[in-house]
């Protein structure tokens, strides 16, 4: 639980700060005036002001803050202000911390390369360049018999052996090799308990099943998705083309997946899909540190487009939000009322927490 907490502090912190340190750097280029770049949030421990720039440590270890003359679009006759400043410029401003999230991502995929990323092995070709190639549960349905049993998303078969009969002795555990194995071994024996000798971590676990004989449709007699996955790495030179193309690939599929869940709100009523809060990541990282420090690192960057991807949805408070409102003032040739574009950022924001307050609620009654 400790690992989990200092996990979870530390990817936050890391990618709240790199976000903040994109605005940071894009304002001081344009000639805006950052009265204070600080890590973490207030209150402050400790401060250090170097040329017009408060540097400043604070209490709240949760990422940092960009403070920037004339932001809320006071001050605009000041050379110094961010409101003074093109059009062009502001914009780059705002745009600058999803493009660092988006970068921070391309890094630890990229470093992630060189050290050895887990990929699905799809052939014996893939395979006889991977390390550790092993089968590996994705998903487990809730309530199924592999739920109830107690195995884990991100566990690895190793073995499965099978009861004897009243004359046969126990069976040593038969080697998995492929997702087929699985599947043949659970077919053949549904409504009969079977031991699942898995890996998690550094343990070793013997895990009793019984495959159900009649399955809802689509879930599997014990309730598991399952990929053929190993540790394939790369030379750096390559590993930075896998990196780009792993990013942009991920980026892709999670503004994909966040496309059809706003739309799924406003044709359907309902979420599409699942979402978690603090709560909810929380759980996950506990689970994905239980796999190693390479899935940790892998988290980290889907978290980090994750974030860029919600930041760049045009919503008061939000980059994206931000964005728009200089768009429309592109679009009519004068500034929108700043009253107006700032009370629209209060609301926005409040409404945010309420439903991060509503989603991390959710969470925990999941877990009980």
């Amino acid at each position: 639980m400790i690992l989990t907490i200092v996990i979870l502090v530390v990817a936050f912190s890391l990618l709240v700060f790199v976000h903040e340190l994109g605005h940071f750097v894009v304002a001081k280029l344009a000639g805006a005036k950052v009265e204070e770049f600080g890590f973490g949030f207030p209150p402050r421990v400790y401060g250090v002001k170097r040329g017009e720039t408060i540097y400043s440590i604070n209490a709240l270890p949760f990422g940092g803050f960009v403070r920037i003359m004339g932001e809320s679009g006071e001050e605009a006759q000041n050379p110094e202000s961010f409101a003074s400043k093109p059009i062009w410029a502001r914009a780059l401003v705002i745009a600058a911390g999803v493009t660092m999230n988006v970068f921070l991502a391309f890094v630890l995929y990229t470093g992630g390369h060189i050290v050895g990323l887990p990929t699905i092995i799809e052939s014996d070709s893939q395979a006889a360049q991977a390390r550790d190639v092993h089968v590996q549960i994705i998903e487990v349905v809730p309530n199924s018999p592999a739920s109830q049993a107690g195995i884990q998303m991100g566990d690895v078969i190793d073995r499965i052996a099978i009861p004897p009969t009243w004359i046969e002795p126990w069976l040593a555990g038969i080697k998995i090799d492929s997702v087929d194995d699985v599947k043949n071994i659970i077919d053949q024996n549904k409504g009969h308990e079977i031991h699942v000798e898995i890996l998690r971590g550094s343990q070793h676990l013997s895990i009793s099943v019984t495959p159900r004989e009649n399955p809802p449709a689509g879930e599997g007699a014990l309730g598991i998705g399952m990929i053929r996955s190993g540790i394939i790495s790369y030379p750096w030179y390559a590993a930075v083309w896998q990196g780009a193309q792993t990013t942009f690939y991920n980026l892709g599929a999670l503004a994909q997946g966040f496309w059809q869940l706003i739309s799924g709100i406003f044709t359907t009523g309902k979420l599409s899909a699942d979402i978690a809060g603090p709560v909810g990541v929380a759980h996950l990282v506990y689970q994905v540190s239980n796999l190693g420090f390479i899935y940790v690192l892998q988290f980290v960057a889907f978290l980090s487009l994750n974030l860029a991807i919600i930041n760049v949805i045009p919503f008061p408070a939000l980059d994206g939000g931000r964005l728009l409102f200089i768009v429309i003032e592109a679009i009519k040739g004068s500034p929108v009322n700043k009253k107006f574009e700032n009370a629209a950022h209060i609301v926005g924001f409040a409404l945010l927490i309420l439903l991060t307050i509503v989603i991390t609620i959710r969470d925990v009654a999941k877990l009980f």
